[in-house]
Order: structure tokens, then C-alpha cells, then sequence
């Protein structure tokens, strides 16, 4: 099977070399291709998420496919002045000559992709690669496999196996391709499997992307609106069953507002998801057994305040609300991914800087309040990949943002330009004029010591 892989890799790499995937006018034409065969595959796509992970038309739209067609359609616009040569100041030493910088693509790149949105984070990163004139093998998910399974269907359709492939398979498929030498690696996934990947890339010291994940903080700061925080905290953690890298992993909030906040997160539960929600048929459900396992294992971990029920069969969990919740528990040393929430409390900013900075950096944070300087505060003291100020989430869906982590939740970022950038070479190259020549370079200039000393200080 790996010879199968090194043959699809080296046929790949030769389409490269040809240059056509360079040209500009055929980025651009491919990306519309993609976007005409994601449109007209929209119901059955739609069908295997439902499939997989009961979402919903709204949330497939929503999370899924909205973001993409967004995308997509930002890129064609802006990719013929994204991939153009740009012109940089040139320094008094450099006179008579220009410093350039050529975008240009690595090569051949590796996109293995996550089973919580699986077509979105598996067309993102390849929407960057093709603006940058990149190939592409894509390793979806074996644990969406009606998604995989269309996206492999689409993708090969659409494309010719020579610049688009997909390769379907478990975790030792990831491991034979990891294992060849590719020009660039994006892989989205836990902080345990990114580590494997950068492990595998170092030994033939590929360029990697790394979008994983972390303990994400949501703050509610004593003047925040508490409305307003509570239907949006709702509608972001439990989009998804939670099983979002970037959902809200855990509360602090202020002393004084904290029952009073409380009443009002359970209350958004009921009128978001219904008062009962195992009767909510668009309900996510958790991706397989091993993690509704891992997940209900959670639930002892703290008091219940809200929800608590599961039922198996069907790898529902209701949204639920945890107290008590030791800093030391399971539930707070790894990523939940799910629809539990634990709520601890806090009196001053200081506490919640030292709770959140002995964890590792967070993929993203969130905090509610009106106060300007409380917001620069906690921005300027913790370090994290991303997030919104009186907002969940929202930020993933700008093009204008850079995403990606800090640390232990990944490095490199993308979406929109920073897609392109990812998946790109910046190559400096100066074109010096020989209509002149600078004396004071060369070792027998007299003099050239004192000259250089006046220009360079």
C-alpha cells in the first residue's frame, strides 16, 4: 500500500514541476469548479452529516458549507493579487537595486482532516493550497464515513488524481503518508495525534500546519450583559454537541453575577434546544462510543446544576452544566469536546490570569464585559490562538482573521489570505542593476570601512 502512496505522491509532484497548477487563471477556474460541485452535491452531503453526526440543514449550512462558499468566493476575488510579486524598500546599501517578493507554492502538501467538521476542515485548508498553487493528497476521517465518503466521491469527480487525491483509511494510512516526503503537512486534530504529526514531518524537516485545540476559557466579567452572554455562550458550546475545537471549554464567572448568570445559561438551554432535548431531533449526537463513553465519565466529576442525561443508543448527552469541579479533575486536564460545561468562580482579574495562564495556551478565549480596560487587560496578559469580546466562536467565520493557536494548541494560521500564505513560500529576491556598480563593497575599496560605518549605524 505505501508503494501505492510514494507512486501517487511522485505522479503529483511531476504535475507540479509542469507549472500548471501555478498558472493563476487555472487556481482560479478550480476553485469555481469546487465550489459548482460542493452546490450541487449540497443534499447528500447534508445526508451524510446527518449520517454521521445528526446535524441538522442549519448547522450544515451554518458551520459547514456557508463558511466555504464564503470563502471560496473571497479567494477567487483576491488571489491575482495575492500571488503577485510585491515590492519592498531596499536598503541605502542596495542603491541601484529592487527587493521583490515571489509567493510560491511548496509544492505538494498532505491535509489530513478532523471528524468534528469534517467537510469544513477538510475543504478550508485545501481551498488554501489550491489559490497557492499547491497539490494535494487529502486523508479525511474514518470516523465520519458517510462524510468521508462523498467528499471522496466529489473531489475525485471534480478533479484529475494527479492534483487533487483523496485517500481514505484509519489511523495507519495516516501513518504511511506521514511517513513519505511531502512538501507541506496541514493537519487539524488533537494536541496527542499533532504532536505525532510534527514528529513525522521533522524527520524529513517538512513545513508543517498544526490547528488543534485546548482549553478554551470563557469569562463573564461582573458588568457584562448577561442576556446577551448567556444566549450566545449557549449557542456556541453546545453547536455540535460541543464537539468544537474552539467551543467553551470551561466558565469564570464574577462572584456577584454568578447565580444569577447561571439561571439564565439554563434558561437559553431550554429556549435554544427545548425543554426537553432528547426530544430535539437536530440534536447532535456525540461522534461514536468510545467518546459518549469518555464524555458521561466527565459528568462525575462535578455537581450536575443542569441536564446529566444520556442516552447510548442513540450517543445523545444533554447539555449539561457541572459545579464543584476540581482543578485537578479529568474534565479539567484534557479537552472536553462535548456538550458538558463546567463553572468555576472568580473576584479579580488577577485570579483569572493565574488560573488560565497554568494551562497550556488555549486555541481561543472569550470574554463578556462592557469595561474597555478590563477587555486590554486580560488581552494583553494571556496568550491564546484567537477570540471575540462579547462572543463565542464568531471570529472562525471572518476571512479577514487570522485562525490558528499558540503553543500547545498549534502553530500557523489560515483562512482567507492567510489560507494562501500557509500553503506558500515567500522568496526574496533583489535584481540588481549592472548599469552601476557600489565601490565600497568590494575588500580593496579605500576608504570603504569609513563609508560603510556612515551608511550602515
Amino acid at each position: 500500500m505505501s508503494e501505492s502512496y510514494e507512486t501517487l505522491l511522485q505522479m503529483q509532484k511531476d504535475y507540479f514541476y509542469s507549472g500548471e497548477t501555478k498558472d493563476i487563471h487555472f487556481r482560479i477556474k478550480q476553485l469555481k469548479k469546487l465550489k459548482k460541485a460542493l452546490k450541487a452535491n449540497e443534499k447528500q452531503i447534508g445526508e451524510a452529516l446527518r449520517k454521521d453526526l445528526n446535524k441538522s440543514d442549519f448547522e450544515a449550512y451554518l458551520t459547514e458549507l456557508g463558511v466555504l462558499y464564503n470563502e471560496i468566493s473571497e479567494t477567487v476575488k483576491h488571489v491575482k493579487s495575492w500571488a503577485k510579486p510585491r515590492k519592498v524598500k531596499t536598503p541605502m546599501t542596495h542603491v541601484g537595486s529592487g527587493s521583490y517578493i515571489y509567493p510560491e507554492p511548496y509544492g505538494v502538501s498532505l491535509i489530513i482532516s478532523p471528524w468534528n467538521y469534517p467537510v469544513n476542515l477538510t475543504i478550508a485548508p485545501l481551498i488554501g493550497a489550491m489559490a497557492a498553487g499547491c497539490c494535494a493528497v487529502i486523508k479525511p476521517s474514518e470516523l465520519t464515513p458517510h462524510t468521508s465518503a462523498i467528499l471522496t466521491h466529489i473531489l475525485q469527480k471534480t478533479f484529475e488524481e494527479r492534483y487533487i487525491a483523496v485517500v481514505e483509511g484509519d489511523v495507519e494510512t495516516s501513518k504511511a503518508l506521514l511517513a513519505l516526503k511531502f512538501d507541506h503537512i496541514f493537519f487539524t486534530g488533537s494536541v496527542a495525534v499533532g504532536k505525532v504529526v510534527m514528529e513525522a514531518a521533522a524527520k524529513n524537516l517538512t513545513p508543517i500546519t498544526l490547528e488543534l485545540g485546548g482549553k478554551s476559557p470563557t469569562i463573564v466579567h461582573k458588568d457584562a450583559k448577561l442576556d446577551v452572554a448567556a444566549k450566545r455562550i449557549v449557542w456556541g458550546k453546545f453547536t455540535n454537541a460541543g464537539q468544537t475545537c474552539v467551543a467553551p471549554d470551561y466558565l469564570l464567572v464574577h462572584r456577584s453575577i454568578k447565580e444569577q448568570f447561571l439561571d439564565k445559561l439554563t434558561q437559553q438551554i431550554k429556549e435554544q434546544f427545548g425543554e426537553d432535548v432528547s426530544r430535539n431531533s437536530d440534536f447532535p449526537m456525540v461522534v461514536n462510543e468510545r467518546h459518549f463513553d469518555r464524555l458521561t465519565n466527565y459528568m462525575k466529576d462535578g455537581t450536575i446544576i443542569f441536564g446529566g442525561r444520556s442516552i447510548k443508543e442513540r450517543r445523545f448527552i444533554e447539555p449539561t452544566i457541572l459545579e464543584n469541579v476540581s482543578l485537578d479533575s479529568a474534565v479539567m486536564q484534557e479537552e472536553i469536546f462535548g456538550p458538558i460545561l463546567p463553572v468555576f468562580e472568580y473576584e479579580t482579574e488577577k485570579e483569572v490570569i493565574e488560573m488560565v495562564r497554568k494551562r497550556p495556551n488555549p486555541l481561543a478565549l472569550y470574554l463578556f464585559t462592557e469595561n474597555k480596560k478590563t477587555e486590554q487587560h486580560i488581552i494583553t496578559h494571556i496568550s491564546f490562538g484567537g477570540g471575540c469580546i462579547n462572543d463565542v466562536v464568531y471570529h472562525v467565520g471572518s476571512s479577514q482573521l487570522p485562525f490558528g493557536g499558540v503553543g500547545s494548541s498549534g502553530m500557523g494560521a489560515y483562512h482567507g489570505k492567510y489560507s494562501f500564505d500557509a500553503f506558500s513560500h515567500d522568496k526574496g529576491v533583489l535584481h540588481q542593476s549592472t548599469k552601476m556598480d557600489i565601490p565600497f563593497r568590494y575588500h580593496n575599496t579605500k576608504g570603504g570601512l569609513s563609508i560603510l560605518r556612515r551608511l550602515i549605524k
